[in-house]
C-alpha cells in the first residue's frame, strides 16, 4: 500500500517562504515520478510542479516558475518542494502524487498522469 504523507504547510505573510515536504512509503520511491499540485477554494485542482525519477527534469506551471523550486531526495523516499515570494494567490491546499504508467514528458500536468495522492497540506498566504 502507497502512502503519501505531506507537511510543511502553514499560514505566512507575502514574500514569505515555506517548504512542503512529502514522505512516500510502499513503493521503490527512485522509480516514480512525482508531482505537486494544489486546490484553492472554490477551484479546481491544479499542477504547480513535477520530478522525473533522478531529478534530471523538472517541470512547472508558468505562475510559480522562478519562486518555486522542486526536489527530490530519493535515499529519504521524500520529494520537497521549495516556495520562496509566496503572494496571496498562493492560497490553497497543496497535495503530492505519486506518477502512474501514464506518465510522461508530454503529460506531466493532468491528474491521471499520477497514480496516488497524498491528504494534503494547508497552505494560507496573508497580504
Amino acid at each position: 500500500q502507497v502512502q503519501l504523507v505531506e507537511s510543511g504547510g502553514g499560514l505566512v505573510q507575502a514574500g514569505g517562504s515555506l517548504r512542503l515536504s512529502c514522505a512516500a512509503s510502499g513503493r521503490t520511491f527512485s522509480s516514480y515520478p512525482m508531482g505537486w499540485f494544489r486546490q484553492a477554494p472554490g477551484k479546481e485542482r491544479e499542477f504547480v510542479a513535477a520530478v522525473s525519477r533522478s531529478a534530471k527534469s523538472t517541470y512547472y506551471r508558468d505562475s510559480v516558475k522562478g519562486r518555486f523550486t522542486i526536489s527530490r531526495d530519493n535515499a529519504k523516499n521524500t520529494v520537497y518542494l521549495q516556495m520562496n515570494s509566496l503572494k496571496p494567490e498562493d492560497t490553497a491546499i497543496y497535495y503530492c502524487a505519486l506518477g502512474s504508467i501514464l506518465y510522461s514528458s508530454s503529460r506531466y500536468g493532468e491528474e491521471s498522469a499520477y497514480s496516488y495522492w497524498g491528504q494534503g497540506t494547508q497552505v494560507t498566504v496573508s497580504s
